[in-house]
């Protein structure tokens, strides 16, 4: 049995990679900042409802088996969303306001360090149960 299959550390592994998918979103708006007419992105945020109902049975992927088919840049799980909130769009058309980037990418790393101590912190407590912890 891997740690995977125990719900808790699978949680905390799909919320770690909902945030470096996050993180890397967000460092394409702060790289796109003077792009003129690009639009901040955001991922749709996760639901307590989704995770539960998400199936663990085997999952299927698309393939693009001719040259006829559409292969899409975005193979995760994840899929970036037109962020509608913006306030503020310069003459050019773009609207990322890098402040709000910056503290969207800081909240996202101080969520990935809270989930990873989470996870660490559960690795020791099954470690200690299994009498192998300090």
């Amino acid at each position: 049995m891997g740690l995977k299959e125990i719900p808790l550390f699978s949680a905390l592994t799909d919320r770690m990679k909902w945030l470096s998918a996050r993180q890397k979103v967000l460092s394409q708006n702060i790289a796109n900042s003077d792009t003129p007419g690009y639009e901040a992105k955001d991922l749709k945020d996760q639901s307590f409802k989704q995770m539960v109902a998400k199936s663990t049975g085997p999952t299927m992927n698309m393939s693009a088996t001719s040259d006829k088919h559409i292969v899409t840049r975005e193979s995760g799980e994840f899929r970036p969303k037109a962020n509608v909130e913006s306030y503020e769009v310069t003459p050019q058309g773009n609207a990322i306001v890098l402040e709000e980037q910056v503290m969207k990418l800081t909240e996202t790393q101080i969520e990935y360090q809270m989930t990873t101590s989470l996870y660490k912190k559960q690795i020791g407590m099954l470690k200690t149960a299994l009498g192998r912890g300090r």
